[in-house]
């Protein structure tokens, strides 16, 4: 599988980027059978956790090589600890970046298809979260959204002090990444808000595939939006494995949340 880099200047993020694409092999290069190729390929973008890099999944999961056998132009891109939620300040659009912004790039660099039915989200635990609040904020672009051990953390985030106990981050970075607790579970950084106000739209919703570990920290938050599609009538499978929040769980569980979205 073939593996390539790319930099540009990001509008969102106001500074140069860099995000990593895998394709198949014969999908790279300049000639005519290529190009064509690639016009073929579905596209995926895959989001990373709180710490880490998008090329983390190169390295310690087979995303390279499923997207050689699903037929994928799996896109890679780097959303530091942003939650991948757009903030107010200057450069802080990383919602847009992930969503719309980076695609459509790839999209123009690559000659991608640009057809909904040909786009989705995935991701694990922050990332987790970012796909399925992207997925769900931007529903015309996305056929199909995973997340797995996802951070939906809201209630959480939304208890000011009940963030400051478990010392991963303090309530600065949560303001940052949220805006202000109390207005957070009435916003459009809510997912729950979004799948409303699609329902109430009638709107279509894209295809939802959520997975966690049994042993995963983040398993009751799982369940419980598992319990809150149920309880709106939203159709989505949910599955959970024996594992815990980390690539041991996360490398095996890929293929199916991919096959999952796919529709394989």
């Amino acid at each position: 599988m073939a593996v390539k880099r790319i930099d540009f200047f990001s509008d969102c993020l106001r500074r140069r980027v860099e995000y990593h694409v895998a394709m198949p092999d014969d999908c790279m290069g300049d000639t005519r059978e290529a190009a064509e190729k690639r016009k073929q390929l579905k596209v995926l973008v895959f989001l990373h956790g709180y710490c880490e890099m998008g090329i983390d999944f190169l390295e310690k999961t087979d995303i390279e090589q499923l997207a050689g056998k699903y037929g994928l132009c799996v896109i890679l891109p780097n959303g530091e600890n942003s939650f991948y939620l757009d903030g107010k300040a200057t450069g802080r659009q990383y919602g847009t970046y992930v969503g719309v912004e980076i695609p459509d790039h790839a999209r123009a660099v690559l000659g991608l298809s640009d057809k909904r039915e040909d786009a989705f989200i995935g991701g694990t635990s922050m990332g987790g979260f970012g796909a399925i609040h992207t997925g769900l904020f931007f529903p015309e672009r996305y056929a199909g959204i995973f997340g797995m051990s996802s951070a939906l953390i809201m209630d959480f985030v939304a208890e000011k002090e009940a963030s400051m106990a478990h010392g991963i981050a303090n309530q600065e970075y949560y303001d940052l990444m949220f805006g202000p607790a109390e207005e957070l579970l009435a916003g459009t950084n809510d997912p729950r808000v979004l799948i409303r106000k699609l329902k109430e739209e009638a709107k279509e919703i894209p295809g939802l595939y959520i997975t966690c570990g049994t042993s995963d920290f983040m398993i009751e938050q799982s369940r419980a939006f598992h319990r809150f599609l149920t309880e709106l009538e939203v159709p989505h499978t949910y599955v959970e494995a024996e594992g815990a929040h980390n690539f041991e769980f996360w490398k095996p569980q890929m293929e199916h949340a991919i096959c999952a979205v796919l529709g394989k």
